[in-house]
């Protein structure tokens, strides 16, 4: 098995995607390092730190590098980073302006800074797939939301809900984590400058301002140097795995109504089996669920990346480079395939009926308790419920035909309708409005647009 799932060419196509992965590639985050080299230069001359002359000198020389990944490689095992390396090629085609290059940085505040960039653009990646599938999630929970069919807790049959509601509920902790990022993008669009032990003495008192004329040309937030404070990367993480595990209990819940025993909910194209013509098995949700797990048990590993020792550890810092991409397209992937299978979800609507009428409605012994409690105390409804449950079994009947017949209480209420499954329909839809308003208001809408806003500069 391949050591780099997500870009083998034999199992990409399942656990992988292309656009995450293209944003985290070696050669995007060697091409973020020299716009943040060329800025770096800029920022230098807006402070009088060297020549503008160089400085745009610079800039122009930056902006014909071609670097591979080759170049660095054997630098970055040398070094542990691969500033120094970049840094070394980047002279190569130097002349007097190479002066201004690489001025008063240190590795962190290059590796920091270009990862920023990769960060931003992940993030806008997921924020245009989230927000397609909530949209697909919307239309579909609002076609189901008169499809009744069973509730489950604890894997029993509960209650009746609606189809439209459960769709809600898988997209309740979306809505939370869309409205989210405009705050997660301010906590990552931070510059990171301190020099060498994070004071920013080697440029001395312009420490500051240079820290806020880079930020400028990288369009980040000033901010203090951050080498030891990860929360930025730490809060995209926690991000990450949340929106992996809200998308692996939707595919878990997909992958239970499909089995061959419930059958209620079909999604996504069954895969075949090598040797059981009559299987269709739930490859996307599985494939789903399986980037849940894995995203889950990678933030243990993140975390740790938080304890630094001292001004700077390269061992915890290399954490967040072993954890965070791999998160980053585990969760792009995750929300490729959830949207496959929200668009093209089919619901078994004589399944559902079915599961509804077994149990001579005993999915309806809550209605009947609370119907009941109205006349009588809620313990004696509670019991009076248990014993007609048990007749309906013993004469093959139905909870409602047990009481619709009975002397003492057949009388107290309109039985038919009181046990009709679609009685619980008006509860389910108003849950599954206050559900969607969450979304649906003029602050949600206002938060979504300021997510395409936060841009940072792209570069040369």
């Amino acid at each position: 098995m391949t050591p780099a799932p997500f870009t083998s060419a034999l199992t990409a196509p399942l656990f992988g995607d292309a656009e995450a992965a293209e944003i985290l590639s070696d050669q995007a985050f060697i091409a973020h390092m020299i716009t943040v080299e060329a800025a770096l230069a800029r920022a230098c001359a807006a402070v009088g730190l060297v020549r503008p002359a160089d400085a745009e000198a610079l800039c122009v020389t930056l902006a014909q590098a071609r670097i591979s990944p080759e170049q660095l490689g054997t630098g970055m095992a040398s070094a542990g980073v691969p500033v120094p390396a970049l840094v070394a090629e980047l002279r190569k085609n130097c002349g007097a302006e190479g002066q201004a290059l690489h001025w008063g940085a240190t590795s962190q505040d290059i590796v920091d800074c270009a990862h920023v960039l990769q960060w931003c653009a992940l993030a806008d990646l997921l924020a245009g797939r989230l927000s397609a599938l909530l949209d697909a999630m919307a239309a579909l929970s609002a076609a189901q939301a008169d499809t009744v069919m069973a509730g489950r807790t604890r894997s029993q049959i509960a209650t009746p809900i609606t189809l439209g509601l459960r769709i809600a509920t898988w997209a309740q902790p979306l809505i939370t984590l869309e409205a989210e990022l405009p705050d997660l993008k301010t906590r990552l669009m931070r510059v990171q400058f301190g020099g060498s032990s994070g004071s920013g003495s080697a440029v001395g008192e312009k420490a500051g301002v240079l820290s806020m004329a880079l930020a400028q040309e990288l369009g980040l937030a000033p901010a203090p140097c951050w080498h030891l404070d990860r929360s930025g990367p730490q809060a995209l993480g926690a991000w990450l795995v949340r929106l992996s595990a809200s998308l692996g209990k939707l595919a878990r819940d997909l992958s239970l109504a499909g089995r061959s025993e419930i059958g209620e909910i079909r999604a996504g194209t069954g895969g075949g089996s090598s040797t059981m013509p009559q299987k269709s098995n739930p490859v996307s949700a599985e494939a789903v669920i399986s980037l849940a797990q894995y995203t889950t048990a990678l933030q243990p590993l993140l975390a740790q990346a938080a304890m630094a020792q001292e001004e700077r550890d390269g061992a915890a810092w290399a954490l967040e480079w072993l954890a965070l991409p791999q998160m980053g397209v585990a969760a792009s992937a995750g929300l490729r395939h959830a949207h496959a299978l929200i668009t093209s979800l089919q619901a078994d609507l004589a399944r559902m009926a079915a599961h509804l009428d077994a149990g001579q409605g005993a999915v309806m012994a809550e209605a009947a308790s609370f119907a009941l409690a109205r006349h009588m105390p809620r313990a004696e409804a509670g019991r009076v419920v248990k014993q007609a449950l048990e007749a309906a079994r013993n004469t093959g009947t139905s909870l409602a035909q047990v009481l619709r017949e009975d002397d003492k209480f057949g009388a107290l209420e309109d039985w038919t309708r009181c046990l009709a499954p679609e009685s619980a329909q008006p509860a389910a839809e108003a849950m599954r409005a206050r559900i969607w308003a969450l979304r649906d208001g003029p602050d949600a809408r206002d938060r979504r647009a300021a997510i395409s806003r936060q841009k940072p500069e792209s570069g040369d």
